[in-house]
């Protein structure tokens, strides 16, 4: 296994960080001798939570509902087809458990980086959306004790850097397990969009953006949630 991957000091703890063992076989490279197949960057979005359902701005601590956990379980199938090399998670507990999921199906290297963590709002986490007096999306706030947005996308930025590194390292694809506004982060700021696509700030739970690469410029899928809603699932969406 592999450990968290050393993204500076966040405010808030993570999930499980000590339970994984060291990234640096996947951040440095294979041998001088081996030439990996390199596939794509898988991006997802993590599973539904409680606080999700209710419309309350995530804690930290928050986990997988049963629904999230149905989801990522869905996912896992739907990326069993393909060739994994390894994943990459956000050390909160609700990617994590997403992650963790994933590899009951596809027994592959698991990493933490707190950089992939969502943006940190403050105070303002554990409040409904029904009681908020302000956007908290709006490109002007910043919450209190919490993370401004241009402290949040280069945060973002440094973590994607990474990720294109190890994923142009790593025998298959990359899978990233992350959040809403990090998948948003990503898709607008670093990918070459088509013109016209509209990339929303709201993410499907599990959804799968795919970006080839390297270099990771071009996305083959965007926010993809097929795997919840294929007709041939008897359990039916979720």
């Amino acid at each position: 296994m592999m450990a968290a991957v050393d993204a500076g000091p966040l405010r808030d703890g993570g999930a499980h960080a000590a339970r994984y063992g060291r990234v640096d076989a996947v951040a440095e490279g294979p041998r001088a001798s081996y030439v990996p197949s390199i596939g794509a960057i898988v991006l997802i979005r993590h599973g539904e939570t409680d606080a999700n359902a209710a419309r309350v701005v995530q804690r930290p601590d928050v986990a997988l509902s049963a629904r999230g956990v149905e989801q990522a379980r869905r996912l896992a199938a739907r990326l069993a087809k393909r060739r994994v090399g390894a994943v990459v998670s956000s050390d909160l507990r609700r990617a994590v458990m997403t992650a963790e999921t994933l590899r009951e199906r596809i027994p592959v290297p698991l990493a933490l980086d707190p950089g992939l963590r969502e943006r940190d709002y403050g105070d303002v986490r554990g409040i409904a959306y029904a009681d908020l007096r302000t956007d908290i999306f709006a490109p002007d706030y910043s919450p209190p004790n919490g993370e401004t947005w241009t402290a949040f996308h280069a945060r973002v930025a440094e973590a994607w850097t990474r990720m294109q590194a190890i994923a142009a390292r790593t025998d298959g694809d990359l899978v990233i397990v992350t959040h809403g506004l990090v998948c948003h982060a990503i898709a607008t700021r670093h990918l070459d969009l088509t013109p016209g696509t509209v990339v929303g700030m709201s993410w499907t739970h599990t959804s799968v953006t795919e970006i080839e690469g390297p270099p990771y410029r071009v996305a083959r899928l965007i926010d993809c949630s097929a795997h919840l809603v294929a007709a041939s699932d008897a359990a039916g969406p979720v």
